[in-house]
């Protein structure tokens, strides 16, 4: 294959990947591609800004990529951007791509911190680029933050999975030098799918900000972790350089003086920085596709032939017979709706042994992550002790009190069951979510009958929308119902009782002395119990 050949490699993969998206099936046909993983702030979108020479990736706290995005860069005379949902439109303004990217990520996943599968395909043209095509995933992440799922991490752990199991996927794996390299995330993700580094390519950032005296020499000779493919290091504008907007350019004069003056790394100077990256990016992905497309074509043929003979099906079906067609049509939604039953409930005759169904999460859900949730909130005895401190005195005002009142104890009781709020309203929208994302999994069945599918999905999204709204509703009157009412009559809190009196007939001279009448001592309730009773009302 000559040069010429071997450049229309890429471009010929990018038009593949933008029709598989355009039906939903780009993660089903093991499309050759690089998938760029790591960790939050590991340092990703200032590599890929810095291909293009230009910002063009949002920015801010948090997760800022919430859905896959596939980045297609192509040599061009002209400076643009398109994306595929509005091919028609030619960006010339890379601050409009950004808002682009923003509005399209929220478009799908809403306006809280939520992620999606959904690809988002950008292509950029530029004089200043190579082909390549990379696909920029959600950084991993650890903690929730704001109205976050509880389980993010494992969604976008997850999320990189279906993209990096794929045997034809390279994985650029990034991770900030002034971090232990033994804990990278996206070292760690490799190694699980590519156990051998075969198709595992190293980016070391932020080389700069290492500690005075360390270096990463080492891992950069590829002697620490070797990877088959090795290790490339770069140096990114930092944050105040990128808010400041530092010319790229000027960030890239000023990595390789970086590289050629420092005593640890002039000798491979030539080997390191973004624009050898892109080049042996480039290099490798016109390798790795003429490799692996035999192998892919056969099995894209193997497809097409099922395909066919299924539209040939359909075919026989007369136009004039709609009772027919409907049967057929009916046959579909049916299947999706086994399908479906199948994820949720079990069972099936294909158990899959690599990624967990839709119910088998939501188990985990109401097994783990619940559980979780609500041992977070457990009281902090001390803070309780104090509280109901408070809530005593408070409601005796000026007197001074023998008898601890209803309204201390109640007072107390309703603000922790209150707390059971936020964990059930967490729950019920991770139960939701992974109702959706199976969904997702079953309908691209129908993706035959473009228009059957976007119903069908519509119809099965506001269902679920509706019965979740109900849930939330339900959830919210069965703790409504509990702040109502305490049910001093419950065997726990004639249990609590039980407790009052042993303690008070342990101490029944002193009350006795105090009121001159033992009979009184029934009434009275002791802090001790209403610190027991708030334990047992969180727990239960």
């Amino acid at each position: 294959m000559g040069n010429r050949g071997m450049e229309d490699l890429i471009p010929l993969v990018n038009s593949l990947q933008d029709a598989l998206s355009s039906v939903g099936q780009s993660c089903s046909l093991q499309l050759p591609q690089i998938a760029v993983v790591g960790g939050q702030s590991a340092g990703k979108s200032s590599v890929l800004e810095s291909f293009v020479g230009r910002d063009f990736l949002p920015r801010g706290s948090g997760i800022v990529t919430r859905r896959p995005l596939i980045l297609q860069l192509l040599s061009a005379n002209t400076e643009y951007g398109e994306f595929l949902h509005c091919k028609e439109k030619k960006f010339t303004d890379f601050e409009e791509i950004c808002k682009e990217i923003e509005a399209e990520t929220c478009r799908v996943t809403g306006s809280n911190k939520g992620i999606s599968p959904l690809p988002i395909s950008l292509r950029i043209y530029s004089p200043h680029v190579l082909n390549l095509t990379l696909i920029d995933l959600p950084g991993i992440t650890k903690v929730p933050i704001g109205d976050q799922p509880a389980d993010i991490e494992y969604q976008i752990r997850d999320m990189i999975m279906q993209y990096i199991c794929n045997e034809n996927c390279l994985v650029l794996a990034v991770t900030p030098a002034n971090t232990d390299l033994a804990n990278s995330d996206a070292l760690k993700l490799a190694k699980d799918v590519d156990p051998q580094g075969q198709r595992t390519i190293g980016v070391i950032t932020k080389l700069d900000l290492m500690d005075g005296g360390t270096d990463a020499r080492d891992i950069l000779e590829n002697r620490l972790l070797p990877l088959r493919r090795g290790y490339i290091g770069v140096v990114n504008r930092s944050q105040k350089d990128i808010d400041g907007r530092k010319d790229i350019k000027a960030a890239l004069l000023a990595e390789r003086k970086f590289f050629l003056s420092h005593p640890a790394y002039k000798h491979m100077a030539e080997r390191m920085g973004t624009p050898y990256l892109q080049r042996i990016l480039n290099q490798q992905l016109t390798n790795h596709i003429r490799d692996t497309l035999p192998t892919f074509r056969s099995h894209l043929q193997s497809q097409l032939l099922a395909l066919k003979k299924e539209a040939e099906e359909y075919k026989n079906y007369s136009p004039d017979d709609p009772a027919r067609r409907t049967k057929t049509l009916l046959q579909l939604v049916q299947r999706l709706a086994v399908d479906f039953e199948k994820l949720i409930e079990g069972s099936g005759d294909k158990v899959d042994t690599v990624n967990l169904s839709g119910g088998a999460r939501i188990n985990r859900i109401f097994h783990e992550r619940f559980p979780y949730e609500l041992v977070k909130i457990e009281s902090n005895e001390g803070n309780l002790r104090r509280e109901i401190n408070y809530a005593i005195r408070n409601i005796h005002g000026v007197r001074t009190g023998l008898f601890t009142p209803d309204m201390a104890f109640e007072a107390i009781v309703k603000k922790q069951i209150l707390r059971l709020k936020e964990p059930c309203m967490k729950f019920i929208d991770m139960v939701s979510q992974e109702l959706v994302t199976t969904v997702y999994q079953c309908i691209n069945k129908l993706s035959s009958f473009p228009t059957l599918r976007n119903e069908t999905e519509k119809i099965i999204s506001t269902e679920i929308r509706e019965q979740e709204s109900k849930c939330r509703e339900q959830v919210m009157l069965i703790i409504d119902i509990q702040l109502a009412y305490i049910n001093t009559k419950h065997e726990d809190f004639i249990g609590f009782t039980n407790g009052q009196q042993t303690f008070n007939q342990s101490n029944k001279k002193v009350v006795a002395g105090m009121t001159g009448n033992q009979g009184i001592l029934g009434p009275i309730m002791q802090p001790e119990l209403i610190l027991a009773f708030c334990r047992n009302a969180v727990m239960q």
